[in-house]
C-alpha cells in the first residue's frame, strides 16, 4: 500500500504532463510569458547578484544591514508562501479538486492514498516552476561569494514552502470547490461568485491595492511563523547569522503542519468526492420562460425560423457561459490603463473610444464567430432541414445585435460622459458603437465560416468548448482595427505627419530609403475605411452563401 499513493502522483503527473504538452497554443503563451515577463527579471537577478555575494563575503555587512537583510528574507518568505498557497487554491478548486476518472480511482485505493498522492504530484508540478529559477539566482550569488551553501539553501527553502503551501491549499481548495458544487445555496450563485472573485482580483491589480496588500503583509509577516523558513535561506548567506530558533521552527513546525493538513484533507477530500453535485430543476424552468419572453417579443418583427435561431442561440450561450469567456480575453490588457484612470480621476477621451471600439469587437464575436462550428453535433441535421442560410445567418446576427447594442449604447455613453470629449461627440461615440454593434456581427459571420473550428478545445484547464479558430480572430480583428485605424488617421489629418515619420526611420535604418507621399497614405487610408465599412454586407453575403452550399465530408 505504501507504493499507492506513488502510483496516483505518477499518474497524476502524466496525465498532467501530457495535457500540457499537447496544447502547441499554451505553450506558445508560457514561451512568450517567459521570455518577456520573467526574461528581464532573470537578467537583472542575475547581473546583480553575483555582486551582492561579492559585498557579503567581503564582510562589509554591518549589524544593521544584517538585520534589514533578514527582515527583508523572512518577509519575503512568508509573502510567497501566501502566493504559493492561492494559486494552489485556486488549482484545487479548478483542477486538482476534481480527479480523473474518479469511478476507478476511488474505488481502486483507498481515499487518504488518492489525497497524498494528488498533493505529491501537485506539489511536484509547482517545484518545477518554482525550484530551476531558484537555484539559478542562487548560483549567481554562490558565484559572487565564493560557496556552494548558497546553493544547498535556496532549494531547501522552497521545499520547505512546498511541502506545507501545497497541502494547506488543497484544504482550502477541497472546502471552496465543494461550497461552489455541491452546497445548493451557494452553488446556485457560483458564476456570481466567480465573476466577482475576478472582478475584485483584476481590480485590485489594476488599482494598486494589491501592492499595498502585499507591502503590510511584508511588514507584519517577518517575525510570524511564516517567515520562520527564511532562516533556511540565510544560513546560506555569508555574515548573516540564522536564528537557529527560527531553522528549528520551520522544520518541525512544516512536519507538524503537513500532518495536520493531511489529517484534515483526507475526510474533507471524502466528503466531497463521493457528494452528488447540486442540481437546480427550477433554472431551466426560468430559462425555458425567458426563452419564451424573447420568442414572444420577436413574433412580430421577424420570422419563426430567424426568431428560433436567435433564441436558440442566446439560449445555448446562458447553459454554458463559458463558451463566451474568450470575449473577454482583451480586458486582461487594459489593467495597466484601469490604474491610469484611477490616478487621474477621469476616462481620457482615447480611452473612451478604445473601450468602445472594444465593445464593438466583443458583440461580433459572441454568436457569430462561429457560426457552421457552433452547430456541434447537429450540424448534419440543421444543414439538411428547411433552414436557409439566409434564416440561421440573419438569427445569430440578430442574437449578437440583442445583446450587444444596449451594451454599446449604455457603455458608450457612460465613458463620454465621464470622459472629457462633449456632448456632440459623446453623441457620435454612442451612435458609431450602436451602429458598430449591429455591423460587427454581421462581420464576423463571414470570417467564422471562411475559417469554422469544430473542434473543442480546452477554456479552463478541466472545461471544454467550441471556440473560434485562431484564424478567425485575427482576420476578423484586424478587419475592424486597420480601418479604425484608417479613421483616425483621416481624422487627425495625420498622412503629413506619417510620411515624415517613415522617411525620418527610413534614413536611420540601413538599406535604400523609402519615401511615402501624404497623398499615397491618404488614399490608402480611404480605400481601407471603405472597404472595411463594406466587408459587413460582403460578409452576411458571403456566410449566407457558405452555409446554403456546405457539405460534410
Amino acid at each position: 500500500m505504501r507504493a499507492a499513493p506513488a502510483t496516483v502522483a505518477h499518474l497524476e503527473l502524466r496525465r498532467t504532463v501530457r495535457t500540457f504538452v499537447g496544447n502547441k497554443t499554451k505553450l506558445l503563451m508560457m514561451a512568450a510569458v517567459a521570455l518577456f515577463a520573467l526574461g528581464p527579471i532573470t537578467f537583472l537577478g542575475l547581473s546583480i547578484l553575483p555582486s551582492l555575494g561579492e559585498e557579503a563575503v567581503a564582510g562589509t555587512v554591518t549589524p544593521e544591514t544584517a538585520e534589514t537583510i533578514t527582515g527583508y528574507v523572512t518577509g519575503g518568505t512568508a509573502v510567497v508562501w501566501l502566493f504559493l498557497t492561492f494559486m494552489a487554491i485556486l488549482r484545487t478548486v479548478t483542477t486538482v479538486g476534481d480527479i480523473d476518472k474518479p469511478a476507478f480511482l476511488l474505488l481502486s485505493t483507498p481515499v487518504r492514498n488518492t489525497v497524498v498522492g494528488v498533493i505529491a504530484a501537485e506539489t511536484v508540478l509547482l517545484g518545477v516552476w518554482v525550484v530551476p529559477p531558484a537555484i539559478l539566482f542562487a548560483t549567481a550569488f554562490a558565484y559572487g561569494a565564493g560557496t556552494i551553501l548558497p546553493v544547498l539553501a535556496a532549494p531547501l527553502l522552497i521545499v520547505c514552502l512546498l511541502v506545507t503551501a501545497v497541502p494547506v491549499a488543497f484544504v482550502v481548495g477541497i472546502a471552496i470547490r465543494h461550497l461552489i458544487t455541491v452546497y445548493e445555496p451557494v452553488a446556485r450563485y457560483r458564476l456570481v461568485l466567480f465573476a466577482a472573485f475576478w472582478l475584485v482580483y483584476f481590480g485590485a491589480i489594476a488599482t494598486g491595492g494589491l501592492d499595498a496588500v502585499m507591502t503590510t503583509l511584508f511588514t507584519h509577516l517577518q517575525a510570524s511563523p511564516l517567515g520562520w523558513p527564511g532562516h533556511l535561506l540565510l544560513l546560506g548567506i555569508p555574515g548573516i547569522d540564522a536564528s537557529m530558533l527560527g531553522v528549528g521552527g520551520a522544520l518541525v513546525g512544516s512536519a507538524l503542519l503537513v500532518g495536520v493538513a493531511v489529517a484534515v484533507g483526507v475526510p474533507s477530500a471524502r466528503l466531497h468526492w463521493f457528494a452528488d453535485p447540486a442540481r437546480f430543476e427550477d433554472e431551466e424552468i426560468d430559462e425555458e420562460t425567458s426563452s419564451d419572453r424573447l420568442a414572444d417579443l420577436l413574433s412580430g418583427t421577424v420570422s419563426r425560423p430567424v426568431r428560433t435561431e436567435t433564441v436558440t442561440a442566446i439560449r445555448r450561450a446562458k447553459r454554458s457561459p463559458i463558451r463566451l469567456a474568450y470575449a473577454g480575453y482583451p480586458l486582461l490588457g487594459t489593467l495597466g490603463f484601469v490604474q491610469q484612470i484611477t490616478e487621474l480621476g477621469t476616462v481620457p477621451s482615447y480611452l473612451a473610444v478604445l473601450f468602445s471600439l472594444y465593445v464593438v469587437w466583443a458583440a461580433g464575436v459572441l454568436f457569430t464567430l462561429n457560426p457552421l462550428g457552433d452547430l456541434g453535433p447537429g450540424l448534419p441535421a440543421v444543414l439538411t432541414s428547411t433552414l436557409t442560410g439566409r434564416q440561421a445567418i440573419r438569427g445569430r446576427i440578430l442574437a449578437g445585435a440583442l445583446v450587444g447594442v444596449p451594451v454599446a449604447i449604455v457603455a458608450s455613453a457612460a465613458l463620454g460622459l465621464v470622459s472629457p470629449l462633449s456632448l456632440e461627440h459623446t453623441a457620435a461615440l454612442i451612435a458609431g458603437t450602436a451602429v458598430g454593434a449591429v455591423a460587427t456581427p454581421a462581420l464576423a459571420t463571414g470570417v467564422g465560416s471562411a475559417f469554422p473550428r469544430f473542434g473543442s478545445v480546452k477554456v479552463t484547464n478541466n472545461r471544454e468548448a467550441v471556440m473560434p479558430s485562431k484564424t478567425a480572430f485575427l482576420v476578423y480583428t484586424l478587419s475592424i482595427a486597420l480601418p479604425a485605424v484608417a479613421a483616425v488617421v483621416l481624422y487627425l489629418e495625420a498622412p503629413e505627419l506619417i510620411a515624415d515619420l517613415v522617411a525620418s526611420v527610413s534614413a536611420w535604418t540601413p538599406g535604400p530609403e523609402l519615401a511615402i507621399s501624404a497623398g499615397s497614405i491618404t488614399v490608402a487610408a480611404w480605400l481601407v475605411l471603405v472597404v472595411g465599412l463594406a466587408a459587413p454586407l460582403v460578409s452576411y453575403r458571403y456566410a449566407v452563401e457558405r452555409f446554403d452550399w456546405y457539405y460534410l465530408d
